[in-house]
């Protein structure tokens, strides 16, 4: 699958790029879902150096939970110093913080995948203290979104549709491009607020 592109949005919107190898004293890579592809090109492009690249690297992978897809198999045979695959970020969550606290200076971070493992696993980087020009991301995969309400702060996974019906109070939102990473998650507004009832059709924007 070929780099995602976005439409031109607001600042605040994540910007994504390709993965490229860099020199570093370890080499941490996060992936779920097709992100699995986005890794194996980074070690396609190393070429005859990728088993020494590969022998200071640690690989945590987490299956689609948008469209099941798992391609953890693909990563395991790279030949990684570690590769774990957990169900879950959130069941990955304490290994990526153990590896952070772990680490040392020259580590370098790579995280593809979707927005929402992009935006969480990037959060636990930036809280670990490391430089923002030590982590590189691509999208691959879903567009489903991370969303936060506004107005209760619940928090609603892999929303697909705009306007949606948040999953904790049960408002109808509307989903902005307005992104929090401390959150990591986009923001939902009650689009009927003013004229309660009079809420679009939901269309499918985020496959």
């Amino acid at each position: 699958m070929s780099q995602t592109v976005f439409e031109k949005s607001i600042r605040s919107r994540p910007v994504y790029g390709v993965l490229q190898p860099r020199a570093g004293t370890a080499h941490l890579c996060v992936a779920d879902g097709e992100g699995a592809g986005a890794i194996r090109d980074l070690f396609a492009k190393v070429g005859a150096g990728a088993p020494a690249m590969l022998a200071r690297t640690h690989i945590i992978y987490v299956p689609s939970s948008a469209n099941g897809t798992d391609e953890f198999a693909s990563l395991e045979a790279l030949g990684a110093a570690q590769c774990h695959r957990s169900p879950s970020f959130w069941a990955a969550e304490p290994r990526l913080r153990k590896v952070l606290a772990d680490a040392h200076m020259g580590l370098q971070v790579y995280l593809a995948g979707t927005e929402t493992l992009i935006g969480l696993a990037q959060r636990d980087v930036m809280e670990a203290g490391l430089p923002h020009d030590a982590v590189q991301t691509e999208h691959r995969g879903s567009l489903a979104r991370r969303v936060q309400c506004v107005h209760c702060k619940g928090v609603t996974e892999n929303v697909r549709t705009d306007p949606f019906t948040c999953s904790h109070c049960g408002l109808n939102l509307f989903v902005r491009d307005h992104y929090s990473r401390r959150l990591a998650a986009f923001q939902g507004v009650c689009i009927d607020a003013e004229e309660p009832g009079n809420v679009p059709p939901p269309v499918e924007r985020f496959k």
